[in-house]
């Protein structure tokens, strides 16, 4: 058994394992991914995240960012959140890029425990997704219960945005499940449920990849507002997200999204693994 140091921390109650690969080059098995993360018999997490040496000039780190089934992703708000926050803390700095598989993302501390990141470009390439073939991505071709004519948008991760009359009466199991599984997203897609409260503030709950209910999600709360802009629901450039576990503040300049919100450390501790090898 090799022990293995992390960091557990949330965004919203949005749960993260991380490990730091910038000295210690040892990975994890996706089984090891799949145990860690699982509440059950693991440390618990809805994604592990690992900080990894730049490869880009310019950035203090880098991320990478797995699910809860092994696989890997590309973007994650409140992952990038939290991993600055780390990161900036250890440098004693309040400004850093972070490298990423979604992009080179400038991150900058707000609070003693809140940070701003900004994540784009927010696209509609249906090919970025993938989808299994061309649609109009501002009428996605779908619908399960109230959610019809999504919106689909690309921001280093696939999301379907839905907006309904009425967020109380969505059941995310039921309605957005079936968004998740159809055969039109061979990967899966965050299913984004919003309504519109007033022009400037939007409430959020989000079916996240690879299919469970999340308390928060960064990404997803930037693209519902680009949606509401994009539809004609709002003009605004600043929006407050609600989503379950609380607001994130949203402000648009173009394409590109800046997502502030908050941060909390869980715990720290140790993790053995039988084997562990270097990533491809």
């Amino acid at each position: 058994m090799t022990p293995r140091p992390f960091v557990k921390m949330h965004g919203l109650r949005n749960h993260f394992v991380i490990f730091d690969r910038r000295q210690d080059r040892r990975a994890f098995r996706r089984q090891d991914i799949v145990r860690i993360c699982d509440v059950q018999i693991g440390v618990g997490g809805e994604q592990l995240l690992t900080i990894e040496p730049p490869s880009v000039a310019g950035a203090m780190a880098g991320m990478r960012i797995f699910n809860i089934d092994g696989r890997e992703v590309s973007a994650c708000g409140n992952a990038t959140r939290c991993v600055a926050h780390l990161l900036m803390q250890e440098a004693g700095a309040v400004e850093m890029v972070l490298e990423t598989g979604g992009g080179m993302l400038r991150c900058r501390r707000t609070g003693p425990l809140e940070v701003s990141v900004e994540l784009g470009p927010i696209g509609q390439d249906w090919r970025a997704f993938p989808l299994s073939h061309a649609v109009d991505m501002d009428d996605l071709p779908v619908e399960s219960g109230p959610l019809r004519h999504g919106m689909g948008l690309w921001i280093g991760n696939p999301h379907a945005v839905f907006f309904v009359d009425d967020l109380d009466a969505v059941d995310l199991a039921r309605d957005a499940a079936p968004i998740h599984d159809n055969p039109l997203f061979p990967e899966g897609v965050n299913v984004g449920v919003a309504q519109m409260a007033d022009a400037q503030t939007i409430r959020l709950k989000v079916w996240e990849r690879p299919g469970i209910a999340t308390q928060a999600c960064g990404t997803g709360a930037c693209v519902a507002a680009y949606a509401a802009r994009l539809k004609g629901l709002s003009d605004s450039e600043r929006f407050t997200v609600h989503l379950p576990a609380g607001p994130l503040s949203i402000t648009l300049r173009g394409d590109m999204a800046e997502m502030a919100g908050p941060v909390a450390y869980c715990c720290r501790g140790e993790v053995e693994a039988e084997e562990v090898f270097a990533f491809d």
